[in-house]
């Protein structure tokens, strides 16, 4: 029966200790995509759509104005979040969430009009794998931080 227990508590340090790691390297990959400037982060990025969605060079060029914009409204979100540490109140949260979806519909409705109908079903489909993959991480997350309070107290 000890050595159940001990065998136990030895897969569960080790399995933590590598979910850690893991988190680690995820960590790594962020603090060097930040060391890219906004252009260079831009570039990479309408490079990767080329790619995936076989863009033509007309295409390149409105999606490198679309990015651009996204990009822009991106960090002055994150400035304005930055200077603005306070709690929201629930309308101020209402008005941020209904602004944001306002924004993906007028986004949706540009790509319809950059992609051609295959592109454009190829994009969606990447674009709601990204989330999907993206709510799992934060659902693990929040499994993780909330195993290790439990095991704190």
């Amino acid at each position: 029966m000890k050595k159940l227990l001990i065998a136990a508590l030895l897969v569960v340090s080790m399995t933590s200790f590598a979910q850690d790691s893991k988190g680690m390297e995820k960590k790594q990959h962020r603090a060097e995509m930040e060391k890219l400037t906004p252009e260079q982060r831009n570039q990479l990025m309408l490079k990767k759509m080329t790619l995936e969605l076989d863009l033509n060079a007309k295409q390149q060029d409105q999606m490198k104005q679309v990015i651009m914009e996204q990009s822009k409204k991106r960090e002055a979100m994150r400035e304005a979040h930055k200077a603005d540490k306070k709690e929201m109140t629930s309308d101020e949260r209402f008005a941020m969430k209904n602004k944001m979806l306002d924004e993906q519909i007028a986004m949706k409705a540009k790509m319809k009009n950059i992609l051609s109908p295959e592109q454009f079903e190829k994009w969606d489909a990447m674009k709601k794998n990204h989330h999907h993959r993206k709510g799992m991480h934060q659902r693990r997350g929040m499994h993780e931080r909330n195993t290790k309070e439990e095991m704190k107290k």
